[in-house]
């Protein structure tokens, strides 16, 4: 009798455990469902991109600001070092450029002028990363001016904080003394473009981007304090619209808020008024001897300057980030 009382007895335990067992695990699964659904609810969806997109149309249009936007964008994704392999030291598109000290590097002067011109944009949607951001509002900066639509893709992991910052010096100076010894601009801008992973065709397509925007003494050192081209009454928009925001500065194009293959057209030209900026590392581009016959091409030949600057632009976007999920999204 005492036997089958203790059996009685164990049988019961046995059963309790395992209803233990089975509560334990269908918690623990419960639990790791819940944090995957949070994972997944924290990344962005492509229809939350569609809508930031829209936003940034909105307000570059409406501002004029696509020349900011985009230096905003190159300045980040700028600092990428492809040698070196670990993230974020590497550097690159990954939002760092929003925090002290890289936002007060001397070559991103002005540049938090950007920063909160996209803060209104990211509190509407938080979802969407600081890098990204960035990247899209440089893209979006382009299409709206009449460039060619880059092939974007979205989901990059945002840098935390200020000790994700990249060193100073690692952008492109516009004229010698050059920070890294180099002897002559087109050496320089090769170094430069070089450590970040792009060649001589990549190189000068990039550099067709100064069909858009100003230099200005306070932040580049180089520019006018205003010209016919930047007094205000100058209509800089491709589409004929007035206003451009901020006045003065030195353009390089005469329509300096449209985006077009006219740098290639202005820079070489010894005729070109004097008014119109002109960089020693833009004339770079006619005197190397590899980087020439690109030039003269992009001249020549605006469909073929945008096909390899919308090639050229994403790969820049792309410099260092790291994408949740891994390929990224497209929308």
């Amino acid at each position: 009798f005492t036997t089958m009382i203790a059996l009685r007895i164990l049988a019961l335990a046995l059963v309790l455990l395992c209803a233990s067992a089975f509560v334990t695990n269908k918690v623990n699964v419960l639990s790791n469902a819940r944090f995957s659904q949070v994972n997944r609810l924290s990344m962005v969806t492509a229809d939350e991109l569609k809508e930031c997109k829209e936003s940034l149309k909105d307000m570059i249009d409406r501002t004029n600001s696509n020349p900011i936007m985009i230096r905003l964008a190159w300045h980040d994704s700028g600092t990428h070092d492809a040698s070196i392999k670990e993230w974020p030291q590497c550097g690159g598109a990954i939002g760092s450029i929003r925090f002290d000290p890289e936002i007060t590097h001397g070559a991103n002067a002005g540049l938090t002028t950007a920063l909160k011109l996209l803060e209104p944009i990211k509190a509407k949607h938080p979802s969407v990363g600081w890098a990204d951001l960035m990247q899209m509002a440089s893209a979006v900066s382009v299409e709206l001016a009449g460039g060619p639509t880059i092939p974007m893709k979205y989901g990059r992991v945002d840098a935390q904080g200020p000790e994700d910052c990249s060193p100073e010096g690692n952008l492109p100076g516009a004229a010698a003394p050059f920070d890294d010894g180099c002897a002559t601009p087109q050496e320089h801008i090769r170094k430069v473009f070089g450590r970040m992973g792009f060649n001589d065709q990549e190189i000068v397509a990039l550099s067709g981007a100064h069909t858009l925007g100003r230099a200005f003494k306070d932040r580049s050192g180089f520019g006018a304090e205003k010209t016919k081209y930047t007094s205000g009454d100058h209509v800089a928009r491709g589409d004929g619209k007035p206003g451009y925001g901020r006045q003065g500065g030195s353009s390089w194009t005469d329509k300096w808020l449209k985006f077009d293959n006219s740098y290639f057209q202005t820079v070489p030209d010894a005729d070109a008024d004097p008014e119109l900026l002109k960089l020693e590392t833009d004339s770079a581009l006619f005197i190397d001897e590899a980087m020439l016959p690109v030039a003269q091409k992009y001249k020549n030949d605006e469909a073929a300057f945008f096909a390899d600057y919308a090639a050229a632009h994403a790969k820049l976007s792309e410099l260092g980030s790291k994408f949740d999920p891994e390929g990224g999204i497209t929308i």
